[in-house]
């Protein structure tokens, strides 16, 4: 059987949403960041990457990074429709995707949330937070634009609002920040759908 690996408040959030999406039976495995088991032999054995998510495929073979993930699933779940199938919607469901896990994640909320990961000095992390929180509200004013008179990012349901999706979490849930209108539209459905409801109720989130 398939096992996510995933930790809470992170990125997984969204993988996991997909296979509640698919319908599928897996297994969840929680790696406890609060502990360091990303970094403890017997997860690095796994995943030498040292982080999550980490998908067990039903073979035993392991597949790592968000968007690799997400593209995998969709396309080995055609019946979901989880991805456009002509090469524009494919193209524009990538571009989508990969702003949020790129940008607005790797590049700007991770700025926010570790500023100590950028500096050593303690009183450059007040500085580097802004920069962050800045970053990632610049980055969904973008998405906001393309969010107008639409549902979804790419006509329907795909795996870019998925990824979107988690970040409007981190946003709302964990910073407390005002999402932009059409953006606040798009996370208040999302939590409509009921595969983001068993998501959060699984892994304790109000």
């Amino acid at each position: 059987m398939t096992t996510l690996c995933y930790a809470k408040v992170t990125c997984a959030i969204g993988i996991h949403v997909i296979l509640e999406e698919i319908g599928k039976p897996y297994d969840l495995k929680i790696v406890d960041f609060s502990k360091a088991e990303q970094k403890t032999p017997e997860y690095k054995a796994l995943n030498p990457k040292g982080k999550v998510p980490a998908l067990v495929r039903d073979d035993g073979s392991v597949l790592t990074e968000f968007a690799a993930i997400a593209t995998w699933l969709s396309m080995t779940n055609p019946d979901k429709h989880l991805m456009p199938t002509d090469p524009e919607g494919i193209a524009r469901t990538l571009e989508a995707l990969d702003f949020a896990v790129g940008t607005l994640h790797m590049l700007s909320w991770r700025l926010y949330r570790r500023p100590d990961a950028y500096s050593a000095n303690p009183d450059e992390h007040d500085q580097l937070k802004t920069r962050g929180k800045e970053a990632v509200l610049a980055g969904l004013a973008v998405v906001d634009e393309q969010l107008a008179g639409k549902d979804y990012l790419v006509g329907d349901f795909s795996i870019a609002d998925a990824a979107l999706y988690y970040v409007e979490y981190w946003a709302v849930d964990i910073a407390g920040w005002t999402l932009p209108p059409n953006v606040q539209a798009h996370y208040d459905l999302m939590k409509t759908r009921p595969s983001v409801q068993a998501s959060r109720r699984q892994e304790g989130v109000a």
